[in-house]
C-alpha cells in the first residue's frame, strides 16, 4: 500500500478504510516455482493499482513479461498458463485469467461505487516481517504517519486465519475465510446483493448467510439443490457446489477463476458438517 506524503487513511472499526486522494493500493499475484520452498523463486503474472482520484478510484493493471524485468499496462485483459510444483511433487497448471479493466467492478463495489475491498482492520490486524523487524501492520502504518485514528491495538477487530486452528474455532474460520473471499460481493450494499446472501463476518443471522435458505433464483447455479447451505449436509449444499465447480454459470466466484481451492473448500464442507438443524 502507497499512501502519498502527509495524508493518512482513516482508520474505520468494520469498513474499509477512507484513503486520501493520492492514494494507490498496489497488489502484486505471482506463483512460486516450487511451492513448497519459496527459496526456488516465483513468477509475477500481474500487478494490480487501485488509484484514488480526486472524483473517484480507478483501476489499472499491468501484466509482466517472461523475463519479470518489466510490467507493461493493459486494458483487454488475456489468459496465461501458468505451471508450479506443488506440495505433493507433482507439477500442477492451470489457466490463469487476467481481467479486463470493467471485470473490476464486478467485485470492487458498494453501492455501485468502486471501492477497495481488503483494507479493513479485522484482515489487517496481524505481524507482518517487516525490514527493519516484525510488527503489527496497523501499528507500522499508524506509527509512519500512514493511518489516523487508530485506537489500541488490543480494541481492534480480528478475525481468525481461516487455514490455522490455534487461531479460532472451525465456525469462525469458515466465517472468516467467507468474509474475506466471498462477502465484499454477497453482501446487503454489493454486487451481489440481488442474491440475498451476506455472507459479512459481522452478520449474525444464519439465515441471511445461507442456512436453510433457498435461492433466489433458479437455475445451472443452483443445481438440484434446494438450499444455499445445508446443516449437516454439505454435499446437499449449493454453496459447495459453485465453489467444487470451474463450469460457467455454476462456479463461484464468477470472474478470474479457472481451478478449484481444495483446502478452502474442504473447510467449508468441515464447517457446514457440523452444523445443527434441519430445513425440511
Amino acid at each position: 500500500m502507497c499512501i502519498c506524503p502527509k495524508a493518512a487513511a482513516v482508520y474505520k472499526a468494520d469498513e474499509t478504510f477512507e484513503f486520501p486522494v493520492g492514494s494507490v493500493i498496489i497488489k502484486n499475484f505471482s506463483f512460486l516455482n516450487d511451492i513448497r520452498d519459496a527459496a526456488l523463486g516465483q513468477k509475477i503474472i500481474e500487478t494490480r493499482l487501485l488509484i484514488r482520484t480526486d472524483t473517484a478510484w480507478i483501476a489499472a493493471t499491468y501484466i509482466w513479461n517472461d523475463q519479470q524485468t518489466e510490467a507493461n499496462f493493459d486494458v483487454a485483459g488475456r489468459i496465461i498458463d501458468v505451471s508450479w510444483t506443488h506440495y505433493d511433487g507433482n507439477t500442477k497448471s492451470i489457466f490463469y485469467q487476467i481481467p479486463n479493466k470493467n471485470d473490476c467492478k464486478g467485485c470492487h463495489s458498494i453501492d455501485q461505487k468502486m471501492v477497495p475491498i481488503g483494507t479493513k482492520a479485522r484482515h489487517m490486524n496481524k505481524d507482518y516481517p517487516y525490514a527493519e523487524g516484525t510488527m503489527n501492520q496497523l501499528d507500522k502504518l499508524a506509527a509512519v504517519g500512514y493511518l489516523s485514528g487508530k485506537p489500541a491495538t488490543a480494541d481492534i477487530p480480528k478475525v481468525p486465519v481461516w487455514d490455522d486452528p490455534t487461531t479460532g474455532s472451525l465456525n469462525d474460520r469458515a466465517r472468516a475465510y467467507l468474509d474475506i473471499n466471498c462477502a465484499h460481493c454477497h453482501n446487503t450494499r454489493g454486487p451481489a446483493n440481488n442474491a440475498g446472501l451476506d455472507l459479512d463476518y459481522l452478520q449474525t443471522n444464519p439465515t441471511a448467510w445461507g442456512v436453510c435458505k433457498q435461492p433466489i433464483a433458479a437455475g445451472p447455479g443452483a443445481g438440484l439443490f434446494k438450499f444455499d447451505i445445508y446443516p449437516g449436509k454439505p454435499d446437499s449444499s449449493i454453496l459447495i457446489y459453485r465453489l467444487n465447480s470451474i463450469q460457467p454459470q455454476v462456479a463461484m466466484p464468477e470472474l478470474a477463476r479457472s481451478a478449484i481451492h481444495e483446502e478452502g473448500l474442504q473447510l467449508l464442507r468441515d464447517w457446514i458438517a457440523s452444523l445443527e438443524g434441519d430445513c425440511e
